[in-house]
C-alpha cells in the first residue's frame, strides 16, 4: 500500500480522488456536511464509534464523489492511538476490493496530530496486507484494487510521523510473509535467504551457522529436532549495533521450527498444515529486526533465529533419546514433539557466549496448553525479572500485543527430574505452559535477565482482526519494536 502526501485542495479539484474520507470522532460530525449527509449518517445509526464506516455520493463540478465518514471513538479515550488504527483498518477492509485504485483522507482543520494521522495510516496498511501468491483464480470482485493512499492537509510533522510507522509496517509485513508461505517454500535455508534480500541496504548485518558449525558447539538439542528431515538446519544471528558502542546488546530468540509434524510422537492429521507457523517466533524476530534497522533505532539489538525442520523419518530422535546440550547439560527426550524448547535451549546458550547480553527475550509458538489458557487474546509471559517483565507488558498493552504473565517456581522443576538424565523435555500434563518454561530458564545463565514469551495462540488467526485478515497476524514484531522504543532507546 502506497502512502502519498499532498498539501491540501479543494475538494472540487479534478485532481483529487474521487474516494474521499474524512475521520471523525464520535458523536461529533463535521460542520459542512449536507442536510441529505446528516440526515443519511443519522438513519444509519452513524455516530463515529471506532471503527464505523458511512459512505454516500454527491455530485460536484460534474463528477461523482463517494464521500466517507471513518469513526475514531471519543477523542479523549485511554486507547485513541488503538482506536485510530482501527479507523484506518476499517478503510482498506471496506475498499480494499471496491473496484477504487486510489483513496484520498482529508486531514486539514488540524483536529489530528501527525502522530495519530500515522496511527491511522498504519492500521490501513496493515489491515490491506493480504498473501495471494498461490491464488490463481479469484473473480475480479475478490481481486484487491485499492494501491494508494492520498493525505490531503496533513500537518507539519505528519510525513516523518509515517516514516517511523512506515518502518514498523514494514517488519509486520515481512513476519506475515514468512508465517504465510507453505514449508515447501519456507524451510531453514530459505527463511535465511529470504530474509537477507529483503535486508540488502539496511545496515543489518548477518551470521549464519550450518550443521557443521552447530555440531562443532555441541548443540546437541538443536541438532536430535532436525536430524529426522532432509532439510538442514540454520542458527540465524541478524544484528544491528545502533546504540552507545560499549553497550551490551539485548537479544530476541525466535524459534524457527519452519514445519512440525511432532517428529516420531507424530501429530493428528487433522490440523496438521497449520503447522508451517510453528516458527511465528523466528518471523517475528526477523520482522522486528527489519523495523528496527529502518527506523534506525539507536540500540544495540540482536535477532537470533533457530531453524529447524520437525520430520519423522528412520533418522528421526525417537522418544526416550538422550541428547547434551551445548551448555552440557542432558535432557532425556520424552516427547519429540515438544521441540521448541529443544531448540531455544542451544540458541539462548550460544546467544549468551557469543552476546554476553543485557537481557534476553525468547518468543515461541511453545504450547498448545497456553492456548487452552489465554486463547487468542494474549500471549503467556514467563519472567526470571519483574522490571523486564513490567516493561514488556507495557510494551505489549500500548503495541496490542497484548501479555500476561504467568508464575515461575522451584515446585515446577520437580516435574522435570528424569531418572536417567539431567532433565526431561516434558513434565506431565498438567502446567505445561509453565514447566516448559522451567526447561527454558535452565539454561540461562548468571542471572541474565529473561522472558520467555509463549505466543501460540497469537501468529495466526482463522478469522480478521483489527488490524489483519484472516491468517498471519505479525505478532510480535510490534512489542518488540515498542519495548525496544520506550525501554531500550528510552
Amino acid at each position: 500500500m502506497k502512502i502519498t502526501f499532498r498539501p491540501n485542495v479543494p475538494s472540487a479539484d479534478s485532481s483529487i480522488p474521487r474516494l474521499l474520507v474524512r475521520i471523525v470522532d464520535q458523536d461529533n460530525l463535521p460542520a459542512g456536511l449536507s442536510r441529505t449527509d446528516t440526515e443519511g449518517a443519522s438513519a444509519a445509526r452513524f455516530s463515529g464509534k471506532t471503527g464505523q464506516v458511512f459512505e454516500s455520493f454527491a455530485e460536484r463540478d460534474g463528477r461523482v464523489v463517494r464521500q466517507v465518514l471513518v469513526g475514531a471513538g471519543k477523542a479523549d479515550a485511554e486507547d485513541r492511538t488503538a482506536a485510530l488504527e482501527k479507523a484506518g483498518a476499517a478503510l482498506s477492509a471496506r475498499y480494499l476490493t471496491s473496484g477504487e485504485k486510489t483513496l484520498a483522507i482529508d486531514v486539514s482543520g488540524g483536529s489530528l496530530s501527525p502522530a495519530e494521522v500515522a496511527s491511522a495510516l498504519l492500521g490501513a496498511r496493515l489491515r490491506a496486507w493480504r498473501h495471494d501468491a498461490y491464488r490463481t483464480k479469484l473473480k475480479d470482485e475478490q481481486k484487491p484494487t485499492l494501491q494508494e493512499i492520498v493525505v490531503l492537509g496533513a500537518p507539519d510533522g505528519t510525513e516523518a510521523a509515517w516514516q517511523t510507522e512506515e518502518a514498523l509496517a514494514e517488519g509486520v509485513e515481512l513476519t506475515r510473509e514468512l508465517v504465510a508461505e507453505p514449508a515447501n517454500v519456507i524451510y531453514p535455508e530459505s527463511f535465511v535467504g529470504r530474509v537477507s534480500k529483503r535486508y540488502e541496504g539496511t545496515g543489518l548485518e548477518i551470521s549464519v551457522l550450518d550443521e557443521n558449525a552447530m555440531h562443532a558447539l555441541g548443540m546437541g538439542a538443536l541438532l536430535g529436532v532436525a536430524q529426522g528431515s532432509a532439510k538442514p538446519p540454520r542458527l540465524l544471528a541478524i544484528k544491528w549495533m545502533g546504540g552507545a558502542k560499549a553497550g551490551k546488546p539485548t537479544v530476541f530468540v525466535g524459534k524457527g521450527v519452519t514445519f512440525d509434524t511432532g517428529g516420531i510422537s507424530l501429530k493428528p492429521p487433522p490440523g496438521m498444515e497449520d503447522m508451517k507457523w510453528d516458527m511465528g517466533g523466528a518471523g517475528a524476530v526477523a520482522g522486528a529486526m527489519l523495523a528496527i534497522a529502518r527506523r534506525k533505532a539507536k540500540a544495540n539489538i540482536i535477532g537470533v533465529c533457530g531453524l529447524v525442520e520437525n520430520m519423522p523419518d528412520g533418522n528421526a530422535q525417537r522418544p526416550g533419546d538422550v541428547v547434551t546440550t551445548m551448555s552440557g547439560q542432558t535432557v532425556e527426550v520424552i516427547n519429540t514433539d515438544a521441540e521448541g524448547r529443544l531448540v531455544l535451549c542451544d540458541a539462548i546458550c550460544w546467544a549468551q557466549k557469543e552476546f554476553q547480553p543485557a537481557a534476553i527475550v525468547d518468543l515461541a509458538t511453545l504450547t498448545g496448553a497456553m492456548i487452552i489458557a489465554l486463547g487468542h487474546e494474549h500471549g503467556g509471559l514467563f519472567s526470571n525479572n519483574d522490571r523486564l517483565a513490567d516493561n514488556l507488558i507495557a510494551a505489549g498493552k500500548a503495541s496490542g500485543d497484548k501479555l500476561w504473565r504467568f508464575p515461575l517456581a522451584a515446585e515446577y522443576d520437580k516435574l522435570l527430574d528424569s531418572p536417567i538424565a539431567d532433565i526431561r523435555n516434558v513434565g506431565p500434563r498438567y502446567a505445561g505452559s509453565i514447566t516448559a518454561a522451567q526447561f527454558i530458564q535452565r539454561f540461562v545463565e548468571n542471572g541474565t535477565p529473561w522472558a520467555h514469551l509463549d505466543i501460540a495462540g497469537m501468529v495466526w488467526a482463522d478469522k480478521p482482526g483489527a488490524t489483519w485478515d484472516k491468517g498471519a497476524t505479525g505478532f510480535g514484531v510490534r512489542l518488540i519494536d515498542r519495548f525496544v522504543r520506550d525501554t531500550v532507546e528510552a
